[in-house]
């Protein structure tokens, strides 16, 4: 059984002295594909892209993540996702690229609290201590794909794809029940 989640209803999936797990409303994203050299896509943007796997550049409300070594997800307001584009496609002739609006294919959901990083690991195979504040990976919850965004030393962010949300919701909402369960014992 899964929890229904509708990415038009932002919700709270958990919330506990250990960890509270909640939707979060909506926002704008863009898959970037791109090879060679990048000046004329960051001049379009604004920012420089990233070019390390796992780190990110921001500029305002524009996020960029490096996903692989021509790959990048960029986060935005939702109402900002049709001037980035067009800011891209003025880029094309200097370098040609790939852009999706890959808005409606996510939900995100925020995971912080003292036990955030112990509820990664239930269904994360990645060293969740190595992953320092800022980080970003494309990785697996579970069997669902995920990425990964590392905020704080208690707080995460993790892209699902709707058809995957609410198995992870109700992965995240055990934890986050056992979790609290552990830590009252613990006393």
């Amino acid at each position: 059984m899964s929890i229904s989640i509708s990415p038009l209803n932002p919700t709270v999936i958990g919330d506990t002295a250990a960890v509270r797990v909640a939707q979060m409303a909506p926002v704008g994203r863009l898959s970037l594909r791109a090879r060679g050299d990048l000046a004329a896509l960051n001049g379009a943007l604004g920012l420089t892209l990233p070019t390390k796997i796992g780190t990110r550049a921001t500029a305002g409300d524009l996020t960029a993540a490096c996903l692989g070594p021509d790959e990048w997800v960029l986060t935005m307001p939702e109402g900002d996702v049709a001037g980035v584009e067009a800011a891209l496609a003025g880029a094309y002739d200097a370098l040609p690229h790939s852009v999706t609006n890959i808005s409606a294919r996510e939900v995100t959901f925020e995971i912080t609290g003292p036990m955030a990083e112990t509820l990664m690991t239930i269904g994360c195979p990645r060293d969740m201590a190595s992953m320092g504040e800022g980080a970003v990976r494309r990785t697996m919850f579970d069997t669902a794909t995920v990425v990964l965004w590392r905020d704080g030393a208690d707080a995460f962010r993790m892209d699902v794809w709707n058809s995957f949300a609410g198995f992870v919701a109700q992965t995240l909402e055990t934890g986050c029940r056992e979790l609290a369960a552990d830590m009252a014992r613990a006393g």
